[in-house]
């Protein structure tokens, strides 16, 4: 097998010139990314859509912004990428629809043998990240290679993802730890436990009615 080939297939790999040449690509579009009117929304989508494997076409990243491939990439619906945003998509990165990560938040697929011996050869691997619908996840937070987030989950600013999160959960710490199950109490919540003032929450139950989709809009599960 081809170095490219035992990459896909989630093996240890090389990266030899024929994996570089598709990095190259990459590093043009992320350059042109990161570098354009900041002010220009439209153009920073185009690029966005021309980068990621498979998006909305509105899916939108505020640059900068740094992957190794972005074909590897394939985010759902409404995706946000705040500010400083790292995906090492040596494996598949997949995420959800209505997902929303705040600054500095680094996702990597890529990793190195533990025995130094090993490591030395440049021998290395990726393996795939999935994260699920309706999914925020906070500032700092590092995602591990192989980790799955369930849907309609928050992870904790700050957090280091080692592990599966299960659907439904707030977690946080390092390592990352569900810290309690996200409940029908929480819909009218923001804050710390405060809650949605009056007029807010009005027009949060008109949004909801008038867009009548379930999944985006999901009840919590008791």
């Amino acid at each position: 097998m081809s170095n490219v080939e035992r990459r896909d297939r989630e093996l240890v790999y090389i990266s030899d010139d024929e994996v570089f040449e598709e990095q190259k690509i990459t590093r043009r579009l992320t350059q042109k990314l990161n570098t354009v009117d900041r002010s220009d929304f439209a153009s920073i989508k185009r690029i966005v859509n021309e980068l990621l494997g498979k998006s909305d076409g509105e899916a939108f990243i505020n640059p900068p912004f740094y992957c190794d491939y972005g074909t590897h990439i394939e985010v759902g619906k409404n995706f946000f990428a705040n500010y400083n945003c790292t995906m090492l998509d040596v494996g598949r990165i997949r995420i959800g629809d209505n997902v929303q990560l705040a600054p500095n938040v680094a996702i990597y697929t890529a990793g190195h043998p533990v025995h130094p011996a090993t490591r030395n050869t440049q021998y290395e691997y990726g393996i795939d990240v999935t994260i699920g619908n309706n999914v925020w996840i906070g500032g700092n937070v590092v995602i591990c290679p192989g980790v799955t987030i369930g849907d309609n989950s928050v992870i904790g600013a700050g957090s280091v993802v080692t592990k599966d999160i299960p659907a439904w959960t707030v977690a946080a710490g390092n390592p990352c730890r569900v810290i309690r199950k996200i409940t029908e109490a929480d819909r009218n919540k923001h804050f710390a436990g405060r809650e949605i003032d009056d007029e807010a929450w009005l027009d949060i139950l008109r949004i909801e009615k008038e867009e009548n989709d379930n999944e985006k809009y999901p009840v919590a599960e008791e």
